[in-house]
């Protein structure tokens, strides 16, 4: 017995079925570089349009202070003028003054050596160094770990060694990193928490709280103001010794390394 193979044949699409399928195909061929170039624009404008909108509206009021100073600026000449932390002062006291350097903008800032070319920071080990928790309500930053020396930002915030503990004559200076305002995320449990955590600082307005808890005693602070600087002003980490301040300090605009911008805050309370 034989098998006989035919070729099945393929099936029937009408014409006006087949045209349609073309044109759907070719409209869709014609829309896409218009959808992707709309898609990358809206993306570049949401990250572009935090740091202009910064430069814009926010930095000019920065340049100055914008909030009310407790003492007037004349009456300031009366006060003895800011000094350096004791054994800061004692160690390069009789050494020239170092010329600062602009840094590179491709270098890793979450190093917080790299930010004051002219300071020389100790590599504390993480271990060795005493921590404490910050919180800052406004900005929904919720118990962040301040490390007390060391140079990871990634990992926590750091207080500039040398500097006031809080509660203490002076300022503890507490430095954190900042991102895009798009890629902000503070959440206690984002593992990546401390690589946008001062982000938004610059957005505090006056009395808002910056609740610090060290060795068993909760300090409350109020923002009094907020200024920006050049990368070489070291003088922010200057201690004056007849307020209980805190400082707290990152890079401006958010997601550039253009400036540095402070934010001061006065013990108010602790309990």
């Amino acid at each position: 017995m034989s098998v006989v193979y035919t070729k099945a044949k393929p099936a029937y699409v009408p014409p006006h079925q087949t045209r349609v399928q073309k044109t759907h195909i070719h409209r869709f061929v014609n829309i896409l570089p218009a959808v992707l170039v709309t898609f990358g624009s809206v993306l570049i404008a949401n990250v572009l349009w935090p740091i202009l909108s910064f430069q814009i509206f926010t930095s000019p009021l920065l340049q100055t202070p914008t909030f009310v100073a407790p003492v007037a600026e004349e009456q300031m000449v009366q006060y003895q003028p800011a000094v350096l932390p004791v054994k800061a002062a004692e160690e390069t006291q009789n050494l020239p003054t170092p010329t600062p350097t602009i840094l590179d903008g491709e270098l890793d800032y979450t190093n917080l050596a790299l930010w004051f070319p002219s300071q020389h920071l100790q590599d504390f080990k993480e271990q060795e160094a005493k921590s404490y928790s910050l919180t800052i309500p406004e900005l929904d930053i919720e118990n962040a770990v301040v490390k007390i020396g060391g140079l990871n930002l990634d990992k926590n915030l750091i207080q500039y060694p040398g500097t006031a503990n809080p509660g203490e004559l002076g300022s503890p200076i507490i430095f954190g990193h900042s991102v895009s305002p798009l890629f902000y995320n503070p959440s206690i449990n984002n593992s990546k928490r401390y690589t946008s955590i001062f982000t938004k600082i610059m957005t505090l307005k006056k009395d808002d709280k910056i609740i610090v808890n060290y060795d068993g005693i909760t300090y409350t602070y109020r923002v009094t103001n907020k200024i920006e600087v050049k990368p070489d002003d070291t003088y922010i980490l200057e201690q004056r010794y007849d307020v209980r301040e805190l400082k707290l300090v990152t890079c401006t605009p958010p997601g550039t390394y253009l400036r540095r911008g402070i934010v001061f805050a006065q013990l108010e309370d602790f309990e």
